[in-house]
């Protein structure tokens, strides 16, 4: 059978996103690796190189100087000894999870997996174990699709760091574990440009054409093992405009590989984050803890946690609220959740996650009617509060009982009311004389009296709601057809 995609740009934009990722609307992430030790949050392998910054302040205080006990001792400390993957997906599942995304890597290059290739991976070291083997069992016997993250493209230069050394203090001038030799394999061979790279983020992508070539053998070996269904990069095509040659032909064969296993349709997903250069689209896009303003033609994912990315004991986590009003703002215009559970290095999660995922779970298990499966409404809705898109911006939005999000299945429409009204009406202004409602479930709950006139659709609620805290009003509209 030749393989469908070639890996070029013309190619790859004939990408059909599959109905498996369109019907799914929520995954669950597992974004966890070495740097969850601490607890002490994201970016710990970088910023514990960062003097002045928290987490320099807590490693030496915790660990020692990082010339002394650096990030590869700290490895060494995770060993993931209450990991149950079995038990987790259980849990995933019953919130409502309809795929699950392991991370492979982080920017600290340390694998979760037993990779040929580099050393520094959870089966040699630490844990002893294959993360992301065991989370793809366990998610192959829920018969969800898996996923794989990957964050190696911005290593080399997000490493830099370890190559310096402090400023001030006692430990002036003496240099970081980083520029030792023997570990390059972990550190990389980046150096720091000045002082001012210690506190900054570098450029996303290395311009090492070495580097490239190592990216590309990774990121082959990982699709080969594990036969993801969806491959997700942090950050745009690898490597962006200066070659991203060797993202295309990562991408190519993860498409090829899902061909082959699937009588030559490709059922796999790339997700990137190429947002201002739609000319590298090969994928659907993801935004990171963001979304659209609006329902986009082309089906897209936010991807972001419960709290920070990385267990930290200083937390302070979403509701269930928030991230049930973000799943349906977010399904309203066409897009997915992907969502974080932060894992304690153990492996195990807090019990405000599990509460969190519980409640979530109750929610779908009653109004996913109008999230699986759905498709966007001429509309995402309609009310006077809305989102507000700015960068990493996420805070819970003050909607009323005026606020809707419009989803759709065949005739049905979905209209979820964003808070309960105190007069007990569902007021829907949205729909046009042409649209004729002949019933209205309230789900949940069952049918409820409605009037309707010139489109104005008046419908009359019991006197709480069943499903908190979002209602959903299913309403039959055959014209929708």
């Amino acid at each position: 059978m030749s393989e469908p995609f070639e890996p070029t740009l013309e190619s790859l934009r004939t990408f059909a996103c599959p109905d498996w990722f369109r019907d799914a609307k929520f995954g669950i992430w597992s974004h966890w690796g070495a740097q969850s030790v601490p607890r002490a949050g994201d970016w710990y392998a970088r910023r514990m190189y960062c003097e002045g910054t928290e987490q320099y302040r807590y490693h030496l205080r915790t660990y020692g100087h990082p010339s002394e006990f650096g990030y590869k001792d700290l490895v060494r400390l995770w060993k993931a000894e209450r990991f149950d993957p079995e038990a987790l997906m259980d849990q995933f599942a019953a919130a409502g999870a309809k795929y699950f995304v392991a991370q492979a890597m982080h920017h600290d290059n340390f694998f979760n997996y037993d990779s040929a290739i580099h050393r520094w991976n959870s089966v040699r070291m630490g844990p002893g174990k294959d993360i992301v083997g065991l989370w793809k069992a366990a998610a192959d016997r829920h018969r969800l699709p898996f996923g794989i993250a990957e964050h190696l493209g911005a290593t080399y230069t997000w490493s830099a760091v370890n190559k310096g050394s402090d400023e001030h203090g006692p430990y002036a001038g003496v240099p970081y574990d980083g520029n030792d030799p023997a570990y390059a394999d972990l550190y990389t061979t980046s150096r720091l440009e000045g002082r001012a790279e210690a506190v900054k983020v570098d450029p996303w992508y290395a311009a090492d054409p070495a580097w490239h070539r190592h990216w590309l053998a990774v990121i082959s070996e990982v699709i080969d093992r594990y036969q993801p269904e969806l491959l997700y990069s942090d950050g745009p095509l690898p490597f962006g405009a200066q070659s991203y040659e060797a993202g295309l032909q990562a991408v190519a064969r993860l498409y090829n590989a899902s061909a082959a296993r699937h009588g030559g349709a490709n059922q796999a997903v790339y997700n990137q984050k190429d947002r201002d250069a739609s000319i590298y689209q090969v994928g659907v896009l993801d935004i990171e803890r963001s979304q659209e303003p609006d329902i986009k033609a082309d089906p897209w994912q936010t991807d972001t946690s419960i709290g920070d990315w990385f267990y930290d004991v200083r937390d302070v986590y979403k509701t269930s609220a928030h991230v049930i009003e973000l799943l349906i703002d977010i399904v309203a215009k066409n897009g997915n959740l992907l969502l974080n559970v932060p894992q304690r290095p153990d492996g195990t999660i807090d019990v405000e996650c599990s509460t969190l995922l519980e409640e979530v779970g109750r929610w779908l298990a009653m109004c996913g009617e109008g999230i699986y499966g759905t498709r966007p409404f001429r509309v995402m809705g309609e009310g006077p509060a809305a989102v507000r898109i700015d960068g990493f911006t996420e805070e819970a939005v003050q909607w009323t009982s005026a606020d809707f999000r419009f989803t759709r299945k065949g005739s049905t429409l979905y209209a979820f009311q964003l808070r309960w009204p105190e007069d007990g009406r569902a007021v829907i202004r949205t729909l046009t004389p042409a649209d004729k409602v002949r019933s209205v479930r309230l789900l949940g709950h069952g049918e409820v009296e409605f009037e309707q006139a010139y489109g104005v659709l008046v419908a009359r609620l019991p006197d709480r709601a069943e499903a908190e805290p979002v209602s959903c009003l299913a309403l039959e509209v055959p014209s929708l057809r």
